[in-house]
């Protein structure tokens, strides 16, 4: 056998080595100090998590536009458009739009005779120039058309066409104004067909251009009245 320590040759049955003196046993590993262990920290209780509520439905854009303009969230803006809800006074997209002027609504068919003649035809000029623009005013925001100028019309179209032009020109205003009035529930009767029934057929009994023009200015004015109202 051999000493553990220093390698030297020993008796089988030798209790110290007898070159370094050494007892003689099994090498005993030095152990390491232990570290003090650091007191924990004492952990706080966690605090219960509330349940998610769940995320209500979002709603449609324009659910949400109306409930805040005060309506209820279950109500839609309403949206414009000629074919649908045509018979409610100044239905659009949007709210009612306020009057951009105060229209005329004082025309009348003495009036143009009367003044026309003082003034050789100009008051009668003016008075359909003012007509041309106000239903232009009008209606033209609902149903997308835009009547020519009268002053256009009888200058330079009504000459260059023989008159047609100007037969074509109150045939489609007398029609849109006609259109106007039933989008806008005014009980009154009016079209197109006034204009071929009176102010063409009528001439043959002398009265019928006057009827014509006496319900012309009168759907005017209506329509003037029901624009200084609701726009």
């Amino acid at each position: 056998m051999f000493c553990q320590y220093c390698g030297a040759q020993l008796p089988d049955n030798a209790a110290f080595c007898t070159s370094c003196g050494q007892r003689l046993g099994q090498l005993q590993q030095p152990v390491a100090p232990q570290q003090p262990v650091a007191p924990q920290q004492p952990v706080a209780p966690q605090q219960p998590v509330a349940p998610q509520q769940p995320a209500a439905p979002q709603q449609p854009y324009f659910q949400q536009t109306y409930a805040q303009q005060g309506y209820g969230s279950r109500q839609a803006v309403p949206t414009y458009s000629p074919q649908q809800n045509y018979n409610q006074p100044g239905y659009g997209g949007n709210a009612c739009q306020q009057p951009v002027r105060a229209l005329r609504t004082n025309r009348a068919l003495w009036k143009l005779i009367l003044f026309s003649l003082l003034t050789l035809g100009i008051y009668a000029l003016v008075v359909m120039c003012h007509v041309s623009e106000d239903i232009n005013t009008i209606a033209s925001r609902y149903d997308g058309k835009k009547t020519m100028h009268y002053a256009l019309l009888f200058f330079i179209i009504a000459p260059l066409t023989l008159g047609i032009g100007a037969i074509v020109w109150i045939h489609k205003i007398c029609e849109r104004m006609g259109n106007e009035l039933t989008r806008r529930n005014v009980d009154y009767s009016f079209g197109a067909s006034a204009f071929w029934l009176w102010g063409v057929l009528g001439t043959m009994i002398i009265v019928g251009p006057f009827v014509f023009y006496h319900k012309f200015f009168k759907s005017m004015n209506l329509l003037a009245e029901s624009y200084n109202q609701f726009g």
